[in-house]
């Protein structure tokens, strides 16, 4: 006879903010977005898009938020900058920015983090480096594919892969690990 054991996963975000008051979620939001902010300015300028550390940002917020929470924060921190704030890479700002050769990676952050937070919460999480990392890589992988299709439709599609694809992934690759290193530290310590 083969037995088998369930285990049951909490299906919350690695900081429980699903069991905060709306205030505790509104201050979440707020920071979020301020991080991604942040990891916006840590860039190195490439043509036609440039390599900031917004893909692991979003991927730690989708890890950490829970998928609903984390998509939210992603989508204001992406209004913001739509508005005119200057909380996209390298500081740029305005709605232009969504129809460029940029859009497509922009609009996959939304998707990408709510991804890694979604699989955070069945269990790729902390506790679990290896999948952790193969969550944040998921999410990497969704950024480049929409960012790449985008491009495309502008550019052509080798133009695309050859400029938009190739030059960032082992910097996909490395920002995965780094964010699952760093959820597995925070894991073990809010845990």
């Amino acid at each position: 006879m083969v037995e088998v054991k369930v285990v049951a996963t909490r299906r919350v975000g690695l900081l429980d903010l699903g069991e905060r008051s709306l205030a505790w979620k509104a201050g979440a939001l707020v920071l979020g977005t301020l991080f991604l902010a942040l990891s916006s300015y840590v860039e190195v300028p490439m043509v036609p898009v440039p390599m900031t550390m917004q893909t692991l940002a979003v991927t730690l917020v989708g890890a950490l938020y829970s998928w609903r929470l984390g998509g939210l924060t992603i989508a204001a921190w992406l209004l913001e900058g739509a508005l005119g704030l200057s909380v996209l890479a390298g500081g740029a700002a305005g709605a232009h920015h969504f129809v460029g050769p940029t859009a497509g990676y922009l609009f996959a952050f939304v998707p990408a983090g709510a991804l890694v937070g979604w699989l955070t919460e069945r269990g790729w999480n902390g506790a679990r480096p290896v999948l952790a990392f193969a969550a944040a890589l998921a999410g990497n992988a969704v950024c480049l594919v929409f960012g790449a299709a985008w491009l495309a439709f502008l550019v052509g599609l080798e133009p695309a892969i050859s400029s938009g694809v190739t030059p960032f992934l082992l910097g996909a690759v490395l920002k995965s690990i780094l964010a699952a290193a760093l959820v597995s530290v925070l894991w073990k310590r809010v845990r």
